[in-house]
């Protein structure tokens, strides 16, 4: 499929699709198809609209690059499969592995690799990562939210990408993603997220909008069989935990409920399980479900998700981070349109633990 640059040159040249159809003489619906790309022009209507734009034809029309250069986010060896979005000026791969590569198309495969460097030998054309959100963060939930999006939204794309919170943020300042859904309690200040925003390096100002908040607590196994009530019901070390990576979110909130139960250093390291880490609350949850652990802290939605019962002990604000050059993406504006939609949010609600009273709202904005 050619490459279209009309709608580009229309506006330049101050022209409506209206008039610009009428001077090439076809019709308005033909003008969008050929601009959107998803139609070829015959030879006779690629001169009339290079006339019509005072253009020649081969600077509103071009045959798409083969291979693209662009920097790899994580590892995969050549021949990968990898979708592409733009940000900022980077192009960028995020490889498709794991469960997730059966479930998404790839915008290319990995032909060659030098350092974070990789050549990727298209399978289409640049349009769609043009138009391709990318949205680091942890909850369950966001794949959902980037599913009702695309569904409202078929031209624009959101790309998810599974990250604990602490990691989204580094990643959100590197450059490597547009926004990041982010969790993280500040236990001196009693706030959430903010006080960790303002200690990060970013190039500009950077928005922080409410999703919803969610209740955080101790995961155990159905029916709760060892009777657990809360954190002081891990002194004595009878009970096998499984901890989140450090930065998590939830690692953190288990670290402020240690301390306020007066648990010393030595005798949290010394917690069976304390140090054995997972990079997701589903991960956590399903080692309470396989009896690998007995408890582990996260979310209400996890603990659902996989029949574990849930002891609540706190509920937190999880927020998009989204910096100020990113906010006009047209897929983020399509992703906080359906964050609010009543479809979307009946589903969300039905998954047990949020509440999204505050949705939309902008909750801060550090410079």
């Amino acid at each position: 499929m050619l490459q279209s640059f009309v709608q580009q040159r229309r506006k330049e040249a101050g022209l409506g699709p209206t008039e610009l159809a009428r001077r090439a003489e076809i019709t308005r619906q033909a003008l969008h198809n050929i601009e959107a790309g998803t139609s070829a022009p015959s030879a006779v209507v690629a001169f009339r609209l290079a006339q019509a734009l005072s253009c020649r034809v081969d600077e509103l029309f071009r045959l798409p690059p083969r291979t693209v250069q662009a920097r790899l986010i994580g590892t995969a060896p050549l021949g990968s499969r990898v979708q592409l979005a733009r940000v900022g000026e980077s192009l960028l791969a995020f490889p498709l592995q794991g469960p997730i590569g059966l479930t998404h198309r790839a915008d290319g495969m990995i032909a060659e690799r030098e350092m974070e460097q990789v050549q990727v030998e298209l399978s289409g054309n640049l349009d769609l990562p043009a138009r391709s959100a990318v949205l680091m963060g942890c909850d369950p939930s966001l794949d959902l939210l980037a599913a009702h999006t695309e569904q409202t939204a078929p031209d624009l794309r959101v790309i998810t990408r599974p990250a604990s919170s602490g990691a989204a943020l580094t990643g959100l300042a590197a450059g490597n993603a547009h926004l990041a859904g982010i969790h993280l309690w500040d236990a001196e200040s009693g706030e959430s997220n903010l006080p960790f925003i303002r200690r990060m390096n970013f190039d500009g100002p950077v928005h922080v909008i409410a999703l919803w908040t969610w209740e955080q607590g101790l995961l155990t196994a159905a029916g709760n069989p060892r009777g657990i009530q809360g954190v002081e019901d891990l002194r004595g070390g009878g009970l096998r935990l499984i901890n989140r990576d450090p930065g998590a979110g939830s690692r953190l909130m288990l670290d402020g409920w240690l301390d306020a139960a007066n648990f010393s250093m030595f005798e949290r390291q010394a917690l069976p399980g304390y140090q054995d880490e997972v990079d997701s609350p589903m991960e956590a949850a399903r080692r309470v479900q396989t009896e690998a652990a007995d408890v582990a802290p996260g979310p209400r939605v996890a603990a659902q998700a996989l029949g574990l019962h849930f002891v609540p002990l706190q509920r937190e604000h999880f927020d998009l981070i989204v910096p100020e050059e990113h906010l006009n993406h047209p897929a983020i504006r399509a992703l906080l349109h359906t964050a609010r939609s009543p479809v979307f949010l009946l589903e969300l609600a039905a998954l047990g633990g949020y509440d999204a009273a505050q949705v939309g709202q902008t909750r801060g904005i550090v410079a």
